[in-house]
């Protein structure tokens, strides 16, 4: 039987950075040593576990079975020895090196560029990495310790558990064009929204569930285009003659040139709840709860929730 002094946790990352890229060539170059080591490393493994980690011809490399599970298993133990990692650079400064920070595609343009500036004069040692993708892979990489923290909607579903700290309550409004009978409107009422076409985001974003959700309940009908930002639904707006939803974050930018009528919900409306999460226990805890109460004294155009 194998035992630890046959595993490196080398080896280990030879193998995650193979199942992500599917392809030996790639996962030499994002690891930064020749290919024939990598595959050298590969192979010392795959005798030392007893099992085949992947099928490979001339054309692809796939997961065995047995490869997908150890795989599973494998960027766990990453995972946990990075955080050691961290955990020991917590002792020295919890502000200093390397922060992995993820965000939502409805929040990323509207905040980063305003509150980044904040976090840098705050926290000068601090270096931050950034990136932008949908819930799902945050979620997924938040888990498997690509990112330490998420600024995401703590409204959708998120898959599982995490710790987070409220930075902000973002409204939904109703942007319509010119002319459109909801103008008359100072304020919109969900049942105002009965028989209209709604134009949405495309499948992926938690953004679009939460508005179907509200769109099903009242009897809105969903438009047969789907958008991949919230720019294009505002520019959509204006071409198709039909409605949507956006969050108050993004109208300042979203209707900058003042194109759109934009009418809030009548009290009690619908909204998001917007966060900073991390998966319980990260090392840097404390460190990421202090950057979230920086957060929510800088946030842009929105009151910042108070601390929760």
């Amino acid at each position: 039987m194998a035992s630890l002094n046959d595993i490196s946790l080398r080896q280990l990352e030879y193998v995650v950075a193979v199942a992500d890229t599917l392809g030996f060539r790639r996962a030499a170059e994002q690891c930064h040593v020749s290919q024939p080591a990598l595959s050298a490393q590969i192979q010392q493994l795959e005798a030392v576990l007893g099992v085949k980690l992947f099928e490979r011809d001339a054309r692809r490399v796939l997961l065995t079975p047995a490869g997908t599970e150890l795989v599973a298993r494998a960027r766990r133990v990453l995972t946990e020895a990075e955080d050691l990692l961290k955990a020991a650079a917590r002792m020295g400064d919890p502000f200093a090196g390397p922060l992995h920070l993820g965000a939502i595609p409805t929040v990323a343009p509207y905040v980063l560029p305003e509150v980044v500036p904040a976090l840098v004069k705050r926290y000068p040692k601090l270096k931050l990495r950034l990136r932008e993708e949908k819930t799902a892979l945050l979620m997924r990489d938040l888990d498997e310790g690509r990112l330490d923290a998420a600024l995401l909607a703590v409204d959708a579903e998120l898959g599982r558990t995490v710790e987070h700290e409220v930075i902000a309550e973002d409204p939904f409004v109703v942007a319509a064009p010119p002319g459109h009978p909801l103008e008359r409107k100072k304020q919109v009422r969900l049942r105002d929204l009965d028989d209209e076409d709604v134009l949405l985001l495309e499948d992926g974003h938690c953004f679009r569930s939460q508005t179907l959700a509200l769109c099903t309940r009242v009897g809105a009908r969903e438009v047969d285009f789907r958008a991949t930002s919230l720019t294009t639904l505002a520019q959509m707006v204006m071409a198709s003659g039909s409605v949507t939803l956006l969050p108050q974050l993004a109208v300042s930018m979203e209707n900058r040139q003042g194109q759109l009528v934009v009418r809030p919900f009548a009290p009690p409306g619908p909204g998001r709840t917007l966060a900073l999460a991390w998966r319980p226990g990260h090392p840097r805890e404390e460190a990421l709860r202090a950057i979230a109460g920086t957060l929510r004294s800088v946030w842009p155009g929105l009151k910042a929730a108070a601390k929760r």
